[in-house]
């Protein structure tokens, strides 16, 4: 606390909030006659307490109490007039808070005025008093629509009519955002007053007040957009014309109406600019048409027919609205109603339609890159969306060539994006034949981005294609072959992976590797898995998780046939009977069947975990444990197509002779497990077999390759079937002799 002596009054100061308490019981004490100030701009006991707003002010304003809002601010002329005398119910709170609550100042000294202690410095420090979002009394009237109350705190403070709160939002801010049209018009007529008062022009004087920006650059007239209120739109506009002018960049009125789909609003704002002038800008150097071509086709169209430069602004990436519609893909685009009047369904938005629409306004943008050098057909591509680059390539079918900064064209785009669709689409297109040979800066074709991406559905369409040639060369040296070569891991992989089936497609079409040395080119890449670095620790750690999941599996198995081998289907003969003890169903084709599998079951079962138990253990070296891996991995296999078979035999010896139909079905049921085991196998290999057979020729495709591998790969897979039921038949036949 500080205080200075003068030859008047004794002024003292606080400095902070614990000293205002020491001052107020200074004030209070009978013969004080200091001043009170505080040290902040202004000097206001309101703010000495935090510049609260008092709750009685407050209340006032909310509840609409003009008569109590003008007793506490005009007491001696509510005292004075009984028709402006405050209602009961607000004097029985009146008397709740003391003389010392209401902030009541004691001032003395000779060269301190008589009317410091008079009513209205007292109501100039309660209009002082803030919320705690800094609005005034005059904001939270403007905010409830009290309109009398409004003029009541407007002739005690006029300045309070353009004062922000803490987010900058004016009394004229929160009447809009609120939907009080006639506050609105009031405080606009309250403005035009105080500037005759102070020889203002009327104009200006409604134009300041309206063009005040809150710290979100927005004046009033995005707050009436924001909640769709047409009505004080126009009220605004009728006012001042230019207001849809401001603010001159960032969001603009024209910019929110399109983004919140208000149309109506858009078209007000349009028709009652003076001129027809208003601002498109929007955030980050976008402008309206960028959130049209996203938001409305009618908007679009309209905004086309206002201002069509509008199709070659970028924003700060520099992307242009067609990059926005390009950019909308089937499984992101919104639904919306199909007209306003229709409100019980919803349909897709029209995203080619809008496409069409700035495409037929102005072409050009298709030309047009942004700032990574991406055209709007890059973008479309990024995204899969097959049909807005159709809409480019038959209308600017020289729009297919172009090139980013990196050299692709938007086939390199979505193969590197994985977009199946697109690199369909561009291969069975025959126009697009001159872009599937390109390269880009790294010398990389289409097909060595498959390759890489190691992608069997796009590198099939590629491949199935004579066009596409399999023995260009990157800036490496690399053919697709020398890549798909490189994918391949040489420790322990699934031996008919997509990597695989790649490398093998490629050598059986006859693609040649690269022109350089086998030695060179084996020491360049040889650590492209980064093996060297990573097999110590890496490897051996895929040995492990596959041994201890496989190793529980593998034990059951072997546990489930030894059980199986004991229990047998149809019980054993009385010991009255001829080979008492023996199982009642043997010598039949599926009893018989029937024990070899589930014998093969727990053969193989125990060969797989013999393999895991040496793969697991330290004392192999580790290539040696990742073949007992690979061993015990095939094992597995053939135990759980042994247990199937098992199972399905042991019901079809019980219920063949009693429900024929039945036990067939189940065998039929049980045989869904070995399809599914290899489904994938098949499927990818039919996947592979038109572009085989495009690449090979039919004879040998059908008539060699496809044969052999069917054949080795079903005896590989299904040999202790094959065993199974030959041994049956052969040892049934041997009997029967």
């Amino acid at each position: 606390m500080a205080s200075s002596n003068g030859e008047g009054a004794e002024i003292m100061v606080a400095t902070d909030h614990g000293e205002c308490q020491q001052l107020k019981d200074l004030a209070n004490t009978e013969n004080a006659t200091p001043v009170m100030a505080s040290s902040t701009t202004r000097k206001s006991v309101a703010e000495c307490h935090g510049a609260v707003m008092h709750p009685l002010l407050l209340a006032s304003v909310c509840f609409g109490d003009w008569k109590g809002l003008n007793f506490l601010l005009n007491r001696g002329e509510a005292q004075a007039d009984p028709c402006l005398m405050p209602s009961e119910e607000f004097l029985a709170r009146l008397a709740v808070y003391s003389s010392t609550n209401l902030l009541m100042h004691r001032v003395s000294g000779d060269d301190i005025e008589e009317g410091a202690d008079s009513p209205s410095f007292f109501a100039e420090s309660l209009l002082q008093g803030l919320t705690p979002e800094g609005d005034t009394a005059l904001h939270m009237a403007a905010a409830h629509g009290n309109l009398r109350c409004a003029s009541i705190i407007f002739s005690k403070d006029s300045t309070l009519l353009s004062k922000p709160n803490y987010k900058g939002d004016t009394p004229l801010h929160l009447a809009a955002r609120a939907g009080k049209s006639e506050m609105v018009f009031h405080l606009i007529d309250l403005a035009i007053d105080f500037g005759r008062c102070m020889g203002i022009d009327d104009e200006k004087s409604v134009n300041d007040l309206l063009r005040k920006e809150n710290d979100h650059r927005e004046t009033a007239l995005h707050e009436a957009i924001r909640i769709g209120d047409n009505h004080i739109v126009k009220l605004l506009m009728t006012n001042d014309p230019m207001l849809a002018i401001f603010p001159k960049d960032g969001t603009s009125p024209l910019y929110l109406s399109i983004l919140l789909e208000k149309d109506t609003i858009a078209n007000t704002l349009y028709n009652m600019s003076k001129g027809n002038i208003l601002s498109y800008s929007g955030p980050a150097g976008q402008n309206a048409l960028h959130a049209a071509v996203l938001r409305s086709k009618a908007m679009t169209r309209q905004l086309l027919e206002w201002n069509r430069n509008l199709t070659t602004q970028g924003d700060i990436n520099g992307s242009t609205p067609l990059h926005f519609a390009s950019s909308r893909a089937v499984v992101s685009n919104n639904w919306v109603y199909p007209h306003p009047s229709i409100r019980c369904f919803r349909v897709p938005f029209p995203r080619l339609k809008v496409l069409k629409e700035v495409i037929e306004a102005n072409g050009t943008p298709l030309y047009q890159p942004d700032n990574c050098g991406m055209f709007p057909i890059h973008v479309a591509a990024t995204v899969g969306e097959r049909s807005v680059i159709d809409i480019f390539v038959n209308k600017f079918p020289s729009s297919a060539g172009l090139r980013d900064k990196r050299g692709r064209t938007f086939l390199h785009v979505a193969v590197e994006n994985k977009k199946g669709n697109i690199v369909d689409y561009a291969c069975r297109n025959r126009s697009l034949t001159w872009i599937w040979n390109m390269q880009d800066n790294d010398g990389n074709t289409a097909l060595h981005l498959a390759v890489e991406a190691a992608n069997l559905s796009m590198f099939c369409c590629l491949f199935g294609n004579r066009q596409v040639q399999l023995n260009l060369v990157n800036v490496k040296g690399q053919t697709p072959r020398d890549m798909a070569h490189n994918k391949i891991r040489p420790e322990i992989h699934y031996d008919t992976s997509t990597e695989d089936m790649i490398c093998f497609a490629l050598t059986q079409a006859g693609a040649m590797k690269g022109i350089q040395r086998h030695d060179h080119f084996e020491e360049k890449y040889k650590d492209i898995h980064q093996l060297k670095l990573d097999s110590g620790r890496e490897e051996l750690e895929i040995v492990k998780d596959a041994t201890q999941t496989m190793g529980i599996g593998s034990v059951l198995i072997a546990t489930v046939a030894f059980g199986a081998t004991f229990a047998l289907p149809g019980g054993y003969k009385s010991d009255d009977r001829p080979h008492g003890g023996a199982p009642t169903l043997a010598g039949r084709y599926a009893f018989d069947a029937f024990m070899i599998a589930n014998t093969l079951a727990f053969v193989c079962s125990a060969i797989a975990t013999i393999g895991l138990m040496h793969s697991g253990s330290p004392i192999f070296n580790p290539r040696s444990r990742k073949i007992f891996l690979q061993i015990a991995f095939y094992f597995m296999e053939s135990s759980i197509t042994c247990l199937i078979s098992a199972f399905a035999l042991g019901v079809y010896t019980v219920l063949a002779p009693v429900a024929p139909r039945t036990a067939v079905a189940i065998c039929a049921i049980c045989s869904v497990v070995l399809v599914c085991r290899t489904l994938n196998h098949w499927l990818r290999w039919a996947a592979l077999s038109r572009s085989l057979f495009v690449r090979t020729g039919p004879i040998y495709t059908f008539g060699f390759l496809f044969p052999s591998k069917i054949v080795w790969t079903t005896f590989i897979q299904f040999w202790p079937l094959i065993f199974t039921f030959t041994w049956s038949a052969y040892g049934r036949d041997h009997l029967a002799s």
